[in-house]
């Protein structure tokens, strides 16, 4: 973040956006929305988050156009985090991590999203490779959308509540390769006990939040926290992306 700034773009190529874009919905479509942000993200912002169910639901042919974007992506020098969400055990989560954090994969990303509700220790194998090749793991904590707040304040057996103990856990493990997703409209946990370790904040723009209080909402872990942006940059369309990405940058870094 020190290097590449603390803006986050999403590539959500959903219906909508791909006809601000006058894009088709298609895997094409898709395929040209993302190389055209990664276009527009030259020498503005450094961090890129493909949401693969966008791709995901235009069957091979839109993995064949994620993979396109995913090199386009690394080739122009961006870190690219995979927002897949992936969590099982044993050898089925393996793979998920073998597909996304293999170097030399068609699907290869700096850092991929992952769930831990079977636990974090589910997710070893995947912790193990991303530390092999110098990647990272974002696990879910705290999420921005309103449905989860009954889950993830639910208190478990050692009195914290489910979000405080994924955080706890990834604390735990102390792993240079892991970070944890807090969404930026949820208060469920303590920005001080976020100091530290890599943080992924989705909710702002479209979902509420103001980039320009990314410093006030997360306090002593601002300086790690990644401000996620999508919809509200990506809906000034083609003409009006690289202004859209500028003026983002310039919210949350100065």
């Amino acid at each position: 973040m020190a290097a590449k700034g603390r803006l986050c773009v999403g590539i959500d190529p959903h219906a909508a956006i791909l006809d601000a874009w006058s894009l088709p919905d298609s895997a094409h479509g898709a395929r040209e929305l993302g190389l055209r942000v990664v276009d527009a993200m030259a020498g503005l912002a450094g961090v890129v988050k493909p949401q693969v169910a966008f791709f995901e639901r235009h069957g091979s042919a839109g993995y064949a156009a994620l993979e396109v974007v995913l090199a386009a992506a690394r080739m122009a020098g961006l870190l690219v985090i995979a927002d897949v969400k992936r969590g099982d055990v044993g050898s089925t989560v393996d793979a998920y991590g073998e597909a996304w954090l293999t170097p030399g994969s068609p699907l290869e990303v700096h850092a991929m999203t992952a769930v831990a509700y079977q636990g974090l220790g589910s997710l070893d194998g995947v912790i193990d490779r991303a530390e092999a090749a110098g990647k990272g793991v974002f696990v879910l904590a705290a999420t921005s959308n309103p449905e989860a707040a009954r889950t993830q304040s639910a208190v478990r057996d050692d009195g914290l509540s489910v979000a405080a103990g994924v955080l706890g856990d990834v604390r735990a493990r102390d792993s240079s390769a892991l970070g944890v997703v807090v969404g930026a409209t949820v208060s469920l946990l303590d920005p001080a006990d976020l100091v530290g370790i890599p943080v992924l904040a989705p909710g702002f723009g479209a979902q509420g939040a103001r980039l320009s209080d990314l410093d006030a909402l997360f306090g002593p872990a601002a300086p790690t926290t990644l401000a996620n942006v999508s919809r509200s940059v990506l809906g000034a369309g083609e003409a009006g992306i690289v202004e859209a990405i500028r003026r983002a940058r310039e919210e949350v870094d100065g």
